[in-house]
């Protein structure tokens, strides 16, 4: 962003509007449910798809339900086709589980908000370094 007084993310009061900065691509996973920013909307792919019945789920249910998410390559982590990303072992799905219930029968929404925060060191969301981290593979 320039200090050019006809930048065009310069507004009137001297601040900056942010450009769209929106990707192809997710870069992470976000530790919010839903945000409202700059007149757009965001509900995170984990709210809408893996609590999508309600506010709570068990391990089976989360496990199903990860397995049931579409998946899409990340930005930063090392690349895999949709044919090599295929979960057909349950341990890590339920290794993540335990993680961000906490070891609980039951995960909540706000719980997983919280617990990604946590396992992101604070950041708004988990990049690939962090989720390694989380799960003790670095």
């Amino acid at each position: 962003y320039s200090a050019r007084t006809d930048c065009e993310f310069r507004l009137p009061d001297g601040g900056y509007r942010m450009a769209d900065q929106s990707a192809a691509r997710p870069k992470w996973i976000p530790n919010y449910e839903y945000r409202s920013a700059n007149g757009k909307e965001h509900t995170t792919k984990w709210r809408s798809e893996l609590f999508r019945e309600g506010p709570a789920l068990s391990q089976a249910e989360f496990v199903e339900r990860l397995k049931e998410m579409s998946y899409m390559p990340t930005l930063g982590g090392p690349y895999l086709g949709a044919s090599a990303a295929a979960m057909e072992n349950d341990t890590a799905a339920k290794v993540f589980f335990d993680a961000l219930s906490d070891g609980k029968d039951v995960l909540t929404r706000n719980k997983m908000s919280v617990r990604l925060k946590q396992l992101a060191d604070g950041e708004e969301g988990m990049t690939w370094n962090s989720f390694e981290r989380a799960m003790g593979l670095k």
